[in-house]
């Protein structure tokens, strides 16, 4: 009898391990001078970035740009902007999941990292979620269209990193984003 009871126990304890998550998130600090400015994108809402280029794509005679380009800054950047307290894509930005996830399978040494902000309402533990969620989604829109797991990396920044200073609708909206970055 005891030794079913242990038994018992051993399967019980494993079954609690095998639902652990098997890679821990890590949140990585802002570092200075990566914050994203205004000009790499359109407004939220409006789409896709402003140099035209999908991930991987060309971008004429300045060279490969985006995932595993040359490209740094703004140009290895594209931003999906979301609604207040939402993780849901908006239809406006299946493009742009859309055209990433082909330059992507095209390549697939790319990688892209994808970096889960909010604006700064809110607690920061669960700010750093709903970047989490967000950032989620948005990997599997993009292993919905056939990237592989290995090409995706997710972080959270939460409220860390902001877009846009200030303290109204303006500015919450460009900081409640998930940018498509290239890594280096």
């Amino acid at each position: 009898m005891k030794r079913m009871i242990s038994i018992a126990c051993l399967l019980a304890g494993a079954a609690l391990l095998a639902g652990c998550p098997k890679k821990p998130t890590t949140i990585q600090p802002p570092t200075a001078g990566t914050q994203v400015g205004g000009s790499s994108s359109t407004a939220p809402g409006g789409g896709a970035s402003t140099d035209g280029s999908a991930f991987g794509g060309d971008s004429g005679a300045n060279g490969a740009r985006g995932v595993g380009g040359n490209g740094s800054g703004a140009s290895g950047r594209q931003v999906i902007y979301f609604d207040f307290d939402k993780s849901e894509i908006k239809p406006e930005f299946a493009d742009i999941v859309k055209s990433n996830a082909q330059s992507l399978i095209s390549h697939p040494n790319f990688k892209v990292k994808l970096e889960g902000n909010t604006d700064e309402r809110g607690t920061r533990e669960y700010n750093i979620g709903l970047g989490e969620r967000r950032a989620q989604a948005v990997r599997r829109a993009l292993m919905l269209h056939g990237v592989t797991e290995s090409q995706i990396t997710t972080v959270s920044f939460g409220a860390e990193r902001p877009a846009a200073e200030g303290d109204d609708e303006a500015a919450w909206a460009q900081n409640r984003r998930v940018e498509l970055v290239s890594p280096p």
